[in-house]
Formats: C-alpha cells, sequence, structure tokens
C-alpha cells in the first residue's frame, strides 16, 4: 500500500540533499553557486513553465513575504486563479507552493519530485531553491493559474526566481541582513535586491532610507523602468487600529487626489503593526499598476482581498488569555519594528520574550531594540542545524541587565515564559522564523 506520508518524507529528504544555501555559512555570491544561466537551461529542459502567465515579482529585506501575500489574495478575490511562491515555510514545506491560498498537497509534491528527477540528473550544482522554484513553476502550469505572485528568496539578482519576465516588479523595505551573503553595506544590498528590474517594465518601491533609494533609482533609469515610489506617487495613513485588525488610507499622489476624495481607498487588513501599513501601501500601489498593465483588479477584490489576506506568524496573536504573540523578526531593522508594535499594541503590559536566533543573525542588534521594552528573556533554540546556543543568548543579554535564562527545548521555554507572565503580562516569541514556527506548533498542540 502506498504511503504517502512516507513517500513525502523520501521527497524532502532528496529536495534537501542538494546544497541549501539557507543552511550554509559564510556564503559568497559567484558565478558557479548562482548560475541564472544554469536555471534557465533547467527550466527550457521542463518547457519553460514559467513564461506563459503574467507575473508579479516581489522582494525586499523585510515586508516580501506579506507585501506578496496581500497582492496575491487580492487578485484571488478578483476571481483569477493564483499562484504564490514564498520561503521559508513556516511548519510545512508545502506552504512554499500555493494556488488560491491552498499549499500542494503532499501528493503532487511527490509526483513532480519524480518527474523533474531525470531532468536534475543533466545537471550539476542545482541547489534546493533552484529545485523548488522549477517544482513551484511546473505546478503553476499544471494547475493553470492566471497570474503568479512570485517572492525572491534571497537577493534578488542572482536569485532562481529571476528568470521570470514580470508583468510588476516590486521592492519592498530594505535594510540589513544577510551580509555575508549579499553585502556588508545598505547600498550593496539594494544593489542585490534592485536586480529583478526588467528593461522596460515598472518597478515598485516602498518607502526607503535614502542610501538604498538612491541605488534602486539608479538601477531604474538604467534599465528605462518606470519607477512608481510608495510615499511619492501613492500616499497611504494609519487610520485606526485593534488586536483584531488595522485601517489605512491609500490615494494616489496628485492634484485630482488631493481635491477628490473617492480617490482615496480606506483598506482593513487582519495584520497588525504599522509595519504592514506600508506594506499594504505597497502592495496597493502594485496592483493599480498591474490594472495599467492589463490585469483587472477591482476596487471591490481590493477590499475583500485585503481583509481576508492570512499570514501567520507576523505579530500574529495566538491568544488573548493569556496574552501570546508570535512574530518573526529576524535582524535589527523588523527588531525595531516589532518593538514599536509592543508600545503600539501592548503599551500597558509588561512583556516575557522568548527569544531564538540564527548563529548568523545580529542578535545585539536585535537585543539594542527589544530588552529595554521587555521584562525578562527566556532564550531557546529550534532544531535548525543554524541555531545559536541559548547559553549564548543568554550571555549576550547579560550586559542589557534584564533576567535572562535558558530553556531547552521550545516546548519548555514556553512553559517557562506562561509561568513568568502570569495572567496579566505577555509572551511575545521573536528572532527567529523557526523559533515562531515552533512555538505556533506546539500552542496548537497545547490549547
Amino acid at each position: 500500500m502506498f504511503d504517502i506520508e512516507s513517500a513525502y518524507q523520501q521527497s524532502l529528504d532528496y529536495l534537501y540533499s542538494f546544497v541549501d544555501y539557507s543552511l550554509t555559512h559564510n556564503l559568497r555570491f559567484s558565478p558557479e553557486k548562482f548560475d541564472l544561466n544554469r536555471m534557465e537551461l533547467f527550466l527550457k529542459r521542463l518547457g519553460d513553465p514559467h513564461k506563459f502567465r503574467p507575473v508579479i515579482h516581489v522582494a525586499g529585506t523585510k515586508g516580501k513575504g506579506s507585501t506578496a501575500v496581500m497582492i496575491a489574495s487580492v487578485l484571488q478575490a478578483n476571481g483569477y486563479r493564483t499562484g504564490f511562491y514564498t520561503s521559508p515555510h513556516l511548519q510545512e514545506y508545502t506552504e512554499r507552493i500555493q494556488v488560491n491560498g491552498e499549499p500542494i498537497s503532499k501528493a503532487d509534491l511527490v509526483d513532480l519530485v519524480e518527474y523533474v528527477k531525470p531532468t536534475i540528473n543533466e545537471f550539476e550544482h542545482l541547489s534546493t531553491f533552484e529545485i523548488t522554484t522549477a517544482l513551484a513553476f511546473l505546478y503553476y502550469a499544471r494547475q493553470k493559474v492566471d497570474v503568479s505572485v512570485i517572492e525572491v528568496g534571497l537577493g534578488g539578482r542572482l536569485d532562481a526566481t529571476n528568470v521570470v519576465s514580470p508583468l510588476v516588479s516590486v521592492i519592498t523595505s530594505l535594510s540589513m541582513d544577510h551580509m555575508a551573503v549579499l553585502g556588508k553595506t545598505l547600498e550593496k544590498i539594494a544593489f542585490e535586491k534592485a536586480g529583478i528590474i526588467k528593461p522596460g517594465r515598472p518597478v515598485i518601491l516602498a518607502p526607503q532610507v535614502d542610501e538604498a533609494r538612491r541605488v534602486v533609482e539608479k538601477m531604474a533609469a538604467e534599465r528605462q523602468a518606470r519607477l512608481i515610489q510608495v510615499g511619492r506617487d501613492y500616499q497611504f495613513l494609519s487610520l485606526a487600529h485593534s488586536l483584531e485588525k488595522q485601517t489605512l488610507a491609500v490615494w494616489p499622489a496628485s492634484e485630482r487626489a488631493r481635491q477628490e476624495s473617492s480617490e482615496r481607498l480606506e483598506i482593513t487588513i487582519p495584520l497588525l503593526g504599522y509595519h504592514q501599513v506600508q506594506n499594504c501601501a505597497t502592495a496597493y500601489a502594485a496592483l493599480q499598476v498591474a490594472r495599467q498593465e492589463g490585469l483587472s483588479v477591482s476596487t471591490e477584490a481590493i477590499l475583500k482581498g485585503m481583509a481576508a489576506v492570512c499570514w501567520p506568524g507576523r505579530f500574529e496573536i495566538l491568544s488573548r488569555q493569556p496574552l501570546l504573540v508570535v512574530d518573526s523578526a529576524h535582524n535589527p531593522d523588523s527588531a525595531a519594528k516589532l518593538k514599536f508594535a509592543i508600545d503600539d499594541y501592548l503599551a500597558d503590559r509588561p512583556v516575557v520574550l522568548i527569544f531564538g536566533a540564527s548563529e548568523d543573525k545580529d542578535v545585539v542588534g536585535m537585543y539594542k531594540e527589544l530588552l529595554p521594552r521587555v521584562r525578562q528573556v527566556v532564550a531557546t533554540q529550534s532544531i535548525h542545524p543554524r541555531a545559536m546556543d541559548a547559553n549564548k543568548l543568554v550571555e549576550l543579554a547579560y550586559p542589557f541587565g534584564k533576567p535572562a535564562q535558558a530553556v531547552l527545548p521550545v516546548e519548555s521555554a514556553l512553559k517557562k515564559a506562561l509561568e513568568l507572565a502570569g495572567p496579566d503580562n505577555a509572551v511575545v516569541v521573536a528572532g527567529s522564523l523557526f523559533v515562531a514556527a515552533a512555538v505556533r506548533e506546539v500552542w496548537q498542540r497545547i490549547k
């Protein structure tokens, strides 16, 4: 009898038997490691499944997943059969490849892996991510999607997804992350991200600091790509927020829009934190430009799709009593956004922080943002091979003068944090998507 769980695990083992650059230390982009010609040839052997439907391509340091899923949700609400490709996954590998919000089935993933194996054997140096990206394109072709929203995995210029010819490109908030891969300055990181800009194709840019913005502006000018900037060409304003939802207004920054209130749209989203207001405005701008490029996007679909968006692990409130918030902040910039959200939503509550991080992350930078706001720290670590030792996290917390202790595994860390917080305080999880996923899994099991 065919055991799908066993076959699925074997498929994952096969995928992970290739080089997985998300697990690699001190990585540098180099032709032998990242070669888009190889990816293009690989896809050509598979029938070029990425070429036959419109694509919206989304890069950025922070907010790219949130922005991409908002765009996909609106397109789905408009009646399009919509593919959505994201990474990494939160709890299950199949989450990376979705159609209309539903992850690929384990059976379909197994079938696709078996289908591509003979072609994989023709190539050297393929990575796990390249193969997974090809699987996504194949799945969308088989599922006859109308449009797909493709999130960049890492960087942009040399990312395996950068073989697409997008209807619209989107670059979300840029900050310091993956410096060992992308470069140690914001300008170098912006250069890598701006590599998704294609000649003559419009690009949406979220609000940026000047160093990043100038790099993207230069790249867009060189490639004669129309650049639409959120905060300049589209304005937005946060209107109201609660622990359930928030509302914003967004409008085109034209003379007509300033004079006509009908140009101003009020949107409600279930994702919390001011950074999600910015992400929503960026997604809105991308959808408006996609409409100019030929997609049908109604105002009703925007309102419906934004209200229905689901993106777990991003300032996600798992419980009100006790108050348990899970966030995937994993660099200083996202930690600053998390602190702002804590101040905004949990202003009157002391916080116990469950913290775990990968060993290549700027833990001190994150602590500088978060620890002044928390009462104590419970350090832990996921089972991910790059997880930093919890005792090291405790050592790094000492200079900040807050009580800290190492508790393993994650399940025990959650239990300890809930005990320390009691009924009236909050527990916030941060530092790593993998720790966020582990806490979600534990909570779903014990609640």
